[in-house]
């Protein structure tokens, strides 16, 4: 398994807007059978911060599924959201490999 960690800088005053980008990018990590583990939204203060962490089986099905990218008319509307609003002013990926409570070592 592999898990895409994606750390964000947003515009605090154009959340909603990134909440509708959010809302999106959940559906359809899951519809490519992707299982996404949520956003991480500012909560106390001003903050600019925003995390979000999803995994697929591996860097080859992360990898089938980057080749959606400005190709399927879903994900060209989930990006218009970000792009649009400017909700999102950059981000960062990481890939990670989760150590899960259940995992025998």
């Amino acid at each position: 398994m592999i898990t895409c960690v994606v750390d964000y800088v947003i515009d605090p005053a154009k959340l909603p807007d990134f909440e509708r980008f959010a809302a999106a990018w959940m559906r359809l990590v899951q519809r490519e059978g992707g299982v996404h583990h949520g956003y991480f939204l500012p909560a106390e203060g001003a903050s600019d911060e925003a995390r979000a962490l999803f995994s697929f089986e591996s860097l080859a099905a992360y990898e089938r599924y980057r080749t959606l990218f400005g190709v399927d008319p879903d994900f060209i509307e989930a990006d218009k959201i970000r792009d649009e609003s400017g909700c999102v002013i950059r981000f960062r990926r990481t890939f990670m490999r989760p150590l899960l409570p259940d995992d025998d070592l």
